[in-house]
């Protein structure tokens, strides 16, 4: 443990949460626009997506709800409000864009659940919390980009909604390890469970808790 780590622990950020007896894998925002270089929303997150693919296809064995988010805005981008005036390179979500799609090789099956949203939260402005209740999930797989915006937004809403959240290190991504890494931090010390792909793949098989 270093001199960081030591610290919150000792100040008491040493908690934890447990896992759920009905999880879902919530991928947020996997889509062309953190992966297509030409992107200004480019991340070099290829080794995350491959950690999305092999979580999501372990996910459907399983018989795990995969849950996957997209961001779509009106043409005018108005109903982005202050977020797409605050941060430009979200025109890459408006309609018609390739970038706003979601990768070859990944993306929902018919029946799954996909939640268009215009914030960074997955759930600000959107029906996930209520269909996480309509299925009676309890705890939340939580993947996807970026780490420091919609990931860290969904986790902290995840919590503040009663789902417990479980956030894959190596399956979120960021365009810079530094933000990566403290947001990480930060969702451990606070927020989630900050687990490795194996945890969560060893999550997803089960048992589950009785």
């Amino acid at each position: 443990m270093n001199d960081i780590e030591a610290d919150y622990a000792a100040a008491g950020f040493d908690g934890s949460l447990p896992f759920g007896k009905r999880p879902a894998l919530l991928m947020v925002d996997v889509c062309n626009a953190y992966l297509d270089p030409a992107s200004p929303l480019y991340a070099g997150v290829e080794s995350a997506l491959a950690s999305n693919i092999r979580l999501l296809a372990a996910a459907r064995m399983a018989g795990v709800p995969a849950i996957f988010t997209r961001v779509l805005y009106s043409a005018d981008g108005l109903d982005g409000g202050l977020f797409y005036r605050k941060v430009p390179a979200l025109s890459a979500y408006l309609p018609g864009n390739p970038l706003g799609d979601f990768p070859a090789g990944f993306g929902p099956e018919p029946g799954e659940v996909v939640v268009t949203k215009q914030y960074a939260s997955a759930f600000f402005g959107t029906s996930l919390a209520a269909t996480l209740n309509a299925q009676r999930i309890d705890c939340l797989l939580i993947t996807g980009f970026s780490t420091s915006g919609c990931v860290r937004a969904t986790g902290l809403d995840a919590l503040q909604h009663g789902f417990a959240p479980f956030v894959v290190r190596d399956a979120c991504g960021d365009r810079a390890s530094g933000p990566h890494e403290a947001n990480l931090f930060d969702l451990q010390a606070k927020y989630s469970e900050v687990i490795d792909e194996a945890r969560a793949l060893s999550l997803i098989a089960g048992p589950r808790p009785v």
